[in-house]
């Protein structure tokens, strides 16, 4: 084994100090740490999604065929790919703040350059680069703050920041419907572009994260923050529990070692949640960055209507995020996951069935099938986090959702060429064909994690 263990005093404060953030109740500062993260990824959605509202004027503005725009969208995910694997692996090493730091910026300064854009191959080049710098924000968020949380009210505090993305996506819809055919294309990335700035200097008034300072041995550090959190309860009249100390592994607070996510018992969580990222981003991504584009050049509709439509799926999908992030701590994580794949192949079923006909009937029943796998998508950041511990957990999160940007690319390239060949009914019956598998992986594979102390789930 190559990690190196600290000594037993290291042990025992890293086990004295998960305890006492277990017994935080959500403070002020945790909800201002929210915020500010949430703020950040609310336009990493929004830069994500851009492209799609962004694509049916530039369809017509550079003559792009279908292939060539399913391979513009694809090339954001790619980027995101990379910059999944390597800022998770990244954020182990300097810790979760300066790799938070240096993502935002670099997904800003491409959201400057995608506003000179002079054709399909420059926009897929500068989406490829912004790609790097989104698909690195969210991932090593999610571990930061999973970091700060206490078992039993992880899941809905967390996810109540990670809606914070459907909502960025509904965002990016709305300023396509209302500035996109006053003010053209270039809209899209103006309006992510001055906000995304903002959050830069936020960044400073964040502490590092507790769990990943002990981790390291820098427990004098981690100590400091905790006493901050703590402090920011005692002086509004909050009373603290004693701490519950319990045992922490020696290898909690060992180096990390990426390899260790495919031995011992991670091996079968990661090979799960790899299978989850992929089946509910291929289908989600895969439909609603294509949706405005497919209401335009297959059912002819007005640009403001394709937009509208395409609005109108994203804004379901919030709906549903927001149920999800209070439910699921009660009904848990391999229940919803399983129910949802399985209810959302059913209206992908219909679809290919009926032939998708009609704007409407694809509206309603793509719109149904988004919002059910909405809530799985937006939460498996929850989840990927739950399932390792802290040395590992910023890379397999990292890790898990690279498999997410892999589904995202396959999905619009999908759809672009089964359109061209076979027709729009086999997209559908593909899709339904993935949302199923999805479900399957979930029931014979996945554990649960509703309730459980980080450490615990981790032995």
């Amino acid at each position: 084994m190559t990690a190196h263990v600290v000594d037993a005093a290291g042990q025992n404060a890293n086990a004295l100090l998960v305890a006492r953030i277990e017994r935080l109740p959500i403070s002020r500062k945790l909800m201002t740490i929210r915020v500010i993260v949430g703020i950040a990824t609310f336009f990493d959605a929004y830069t994500v999604l851009a492209i799609a509202f962004a694509m049916p004027q530039l369809v017509t503005e550079w003559k792009l065929a279908p292939s060539e725009v399913g391979l513009i969208i694809s090339a954001g995910y790619i980027g995101q790919l990379i910059g999944a694997l390597f800022f998770g692996w990244l954020a182990e090493k300097v810790g979760r703040l300066h790799v938070l730091l240096f993502t935002i910026v670099m997904f800003v300064s491409m959201d400057i350059a995608c506003l000179f854009a002079w054709s399909g191959a420059s926009m897929m080049v500068f989406r490829f680069f912004q790609g790097i710098g989104t698909g690195a924000e969210v991932p090593v968020a999610s571990a930061y703050i999973n970091e700060f949380i206490g078992a039993k009210k992880r899941g809905r505090f967390f996810l109540l920041y990670e809606v914070i993305f459907p909502v960025g996506l509904m965002f990016a819809g709305m300023v396509g419907f209302f500035l996109v055919p006053i003010y053209g294309w270039r809209a899209m990335f103006i309006v992510g572009l001055v906000p995304s700035i903002l959050t830069i200097p936020m960044r400073w008034l964040m502490p590092e994260s507790p769990r990943w300072l002990a981790s390291k041995g820098r427990i004098a550090e981690a100590e400091k923050v905790v006493k901050s959190l703590e402090d920011d309860i005692t002086k509004r009249g909050g009373v603290l529990p004693e701490p519950v100390v319990r045992p922490v592994d020696p290898r909690a607070t060992a180096k990390s070692d990426w390899r260790e996510l495919f031995r011992g018992i991670y091996l079968k969580r990661t090979l799960t949640i790899w299978a989850l990222w992929v089946c509910a981003y291929l289908v989600n991504n895969g439909m609603i960055t294509w949706l405005p584009t497919l209401y335009r050049s297959v059912f002819k509709l007005p640009l403001q209507t394709s937009l509208a439509y395409g609005w109108t799926t994203s804004a379901v999908g919030v709906l549903a995020s927001i149920a999800c992030a209070l439910l699921i701590d009660k009904v848990g994580r391999k229940p919803w996951y399983a129910a949802a794949f399985f209810l959302g192949a059913i209206p992908l079923v219909i679809l290919s069935f009926l032939g998708a006909t009609s704007a409407v009937q694809v509206l309603i029943l793509a719109t149904a099938v988004y919002a059910v796998l909405q809530t799985v998508a937006f939460s498996l950041y929850l989840y990927s986090a739950e399932l390792y511990p802290t040395r590992l957990r910023a890379i397999g999160t990292g890790f898990g959702s690279a498999w997410l940007r892999a589904g995202s690319s396959i999905g619009p390239i999908m759809v672009g060429f089964l359109m061209a060949d076979f027709g729009i009914s086999y997209v559908f019956a593909a899709f339904a064909a993935v949302a199923v598998c999805g479900g399957l992986v979930t029931v014979l594979f996945a554990i649960e994690t509703k309730g459980k102390v980080l450490e615990e789930l981790s032995p």
